[in-house]
């Protein structure tokens, strides 16, 4: 059990003690007055008793995870017992009422406004202080609805015992029909009480957002980095929090780990702001005016999953060309194969246009695991002196060459130097120069991959070294 719900039903337990026996002490000190006021007070504090019992039973509930039942979990039990609180409040400010009229118009009583009926007043005004003291401050640390239910009853059992009191005195000054009027004080407290609750309590069954919230979460989500904008959103109290969702609109082209980053940075910025709001992030992806034909074409293949590469476009007579490769399994039928690459045509022409050409290379990939096994020094010492040989201008000090035996051929890995200022279109240009010289040579040789790196980082090598 979390602290807040042993602070809550600590709380909740001390007033149910405390409710139960002012009740005693006002029905003694009633029957020894005959005073309206004192009896309205201990029906008010009769009808606390059961009410704190009633939001001792809620917020043990309202603490119970979520279920399969209950998905939202079970804090509207606290609501669910403030509206029975509301509805006892009215029928108890109604029955003073009635009880006040005919007592002023009907029936007279003698007031006997004893010290016992004093006493007990006061000492109920002192209990009810520390009672809404302590109320206030948990309900607010939890925000328990039944705890600030109970907190606002006990406000006006303060101003209901004082006008009480006040009876008590006009009656011992000799005006009997004070606590009649002191009594219609009480209702009316009872009742302003009892509205307030009910307002409330409505609202959070009625899943009413706080007011003003909606928007702070609004502004929240739009100032964190890579929201585009904020669609939908919905919150609703439940218990002691607030739950929703909210949709936010993210560029169509990142990756998925960048959306879950700002999906999770949109949530942390919220909770925040407002440590009590729970809320669900989805995301809407959206294009934007200034994605490049090659970002919309890779998107097109990530959709259909589907790796291309070798990307062309043109423009020819006004109208736009765009050509690449399609990496396929080589193993897969060829009719197989078409069909796949007529559906990321189609698509293609969806995205950038119907009147677009669009001219496709089908080119098989490599299986993605293969056996294999060091080659002999020997074949490896050969390789790397090719390598060597035919390396040059910009690529320099070939190194770490790697030659394994796999059933599709000798892969060979290796890795060189270049200049860090050369663009990667240069180099890269350059390395297929060399592997092209070098399988030249070694006809077996099925996949070279060479690694080309800054220049700069051999001279930090160089100065770092022993």
């Amino acid at each position: 059990m979390g602290e807040h719900s042993h602070d809550k039903r600590r709380v909740a337990l001390t007033s149910i003690l405390a409710s139960l026996l002012l009740t005693i002490g006002k029905l003694v000190a009633r029957v020894l007055s005959g005073s309206l006021a004192l009896l309205s007070e201990a029906g008010h504090n009769f009808a606390d008793t059961g009410v704190t019992i009633l939001t001792y039973a809620a917020v043990r509930v309202s603490d119970k995870p979520a279920d399969e039942e209950h998905h939202y979990g079970h804090g509207k039990v606290e609501a669910l017992a403030a509206l029975v609180e509301t509805g006892l409040l009215f029928a108890l400010s109604a029955f003073i009422l009635v009880e006040a009229v005919r007592r002023l118009t009907i029936e007279r009583v003698e007031i006997d406004a004893n010290l016992l009926a004093f006493g007990i007043l006061i000492v109920s005004i002192t209990v009810d202080l520390l009672r809404y003291v302590s109320l206030s401050r948990v309900a607010r640390a939890t925000n328990s609805a039944a705890l600030a239910a109970d907190a606002v009853h006990f406000a006006s059992d303060i101003i209901g015992s004082t006008l009480a009191l006040l009876g008590l005195v006009a009656a011992r000054l000799g005006y009997p029909q004070g606590d009649a009027v002191a009594a219609f004080g009480v209702a009316l407290f009872i009742a302003i009480a009892g509205y307030r609750l009910a307002r409330r309590t409505v609202d959070t069954l009625l899943d009413t957002a706080p007011k003003g919230m909606a928007g702070s979460v609004r502004a929240i989500a739009r100032g964190v980095p890579g929201v585009i904008d904020v669609g939908n959103l919905r919150l609703r109290p439940t218990g002691s929090g607030i739950v929703g969702d909210i949709g936010i609109s993210v560029p169509r082209t990142l990756a998925l780990e960048k959306v879950a980053s700002i999906e999770a940075n949109v949530s942390a910025a919220i909770a925040a702001a407002h440590p009590d709001v729970k809320i669900t992030v989805s995301t809407n992806p959206v294009a934007l005016d200034d994605e490049t034909v090659l970002e919309r074409v890779l998107l097109v293949a990530a959709k259909r999953h589907v790796t291309i590469h070798n990307v062309i476009v043109q423009q020819i007579g006004g109208r736009a060309s765009i050509s690449f490769d399609v990496e396929l399994d080589g193993r897969m039928p060829l009719g197989h194969a078409h069909d796949i690459v007529s559906a990321l045509e189609v698509d293609t022409r969806n995205e950038l246009g119907a009147d677009i050409e669009v001219e496709t290379h089908i080119e098989p990939l490599e299986p993605r695991e293969l056996p294999g096994q060091d080659a002999p020094k020997e074949m490896r010492a050969e390789i790397a002196a090719a390598l060597a040989r035919h390396a040059g201008t910009p690529i320099t000090h070939i190194h770490s060459v790697r030659v394994r035996e796999t059933p599709a051929g000798l892969v060979v890995n290796y890795h060189c130097y270049a200049d860090p200022d050369l663009s990667v279109d240069t180099v890269h240009n350059a390395v297929d120069a060399i592997e092209r010289a070098v399988a030249a040579d070694f006809p077996q040789i099925a996949r070279i991959i060479g690694h080309a790196e800054p220049l700069r980082k051999r001279a930090e090598r160089v100065a770092a070294a022993p």
